[in-house]
């Protein structure tokens, strides 16, 4: 499973040329929160517009660089193109939104989230922040995504999950522990 957040600032190369162009700044998710592509930091020339490399562009997900397959997999698309977002480029951005059950329980906020890049870019673990000094004293928490993914109503200003879920709430494991691979 590869964590989002651990994407975010690394450099983005061609593999052919090792020509870095550009930055990961976010990621950009589809009207069912599944991965669409990985958004670029924006230089001043590009001020009206936002860079993007479809998710089907990248070749593998490193410690320490994302290869992407040629240079002209890079694109400039509208801001108002991206409608969903993990951390600040979209409409609706999905970190920081409170994890609710259905029964009115919040579990936390959303931190991060999983996915199998090999199995298709739907959501498949979400980690859960109840702040800064809960995560120091008691750690982060996660759950896996139920199979059935209609279950989990991924909304605009909350997630509502099954009841079931706070009881599948797991320590978060350390980072070493979460496998990168594309």
């Amino acid at each position: 499973m590869i964590k989002l957040q651990q994407l975010i600032g690394l450099p983005v190369l061609v593999i052919h040329t090792g020509k870095k162009v550009g930055k990961v700044k976010d990621a950009w998710f589809d009207e069912h929160w599944r991965l669409r592509g990985l958004i670029l930091e924006t230089g001043w020339r590009l001020s009206g517009g936002v860079r993007v490399v479809e998710w089907n562009h990248v070749l593998t997900c490193g410690e320490d660089a994302v290869l992407i397959a040629e240079g002209d997999s890079v694109r400039k698309l509208k801001a108002a193109e991206i409608g969903r977002s993990f951390s600040q480029s979209g409409c609706v951005k999905l970190r920081d939104l409170p994890v609710m059950t259905v029964h009115g329980q919040q579990l936390g906020r959303l931190s991060d989230v999983y996915f199998y890049p090999f199995q298709g870019t739907q959501i498949v673990g979400y980690e859960l922040t109840d702040g800064f000094i809960s995560d120091v004293m008691e750690g982060r928490k996660w759950f896996r995504a139920p199979a059935d993914s209609d279950v989990i109503l991924l909304g605009e200003d909350a997630i509502i999950v099954p009841a079931i879920s706070e009881t599948e709430l797991e320590p978060v494991a350390s980072s070493d522990s979460v496998i990168r691979e594309k």
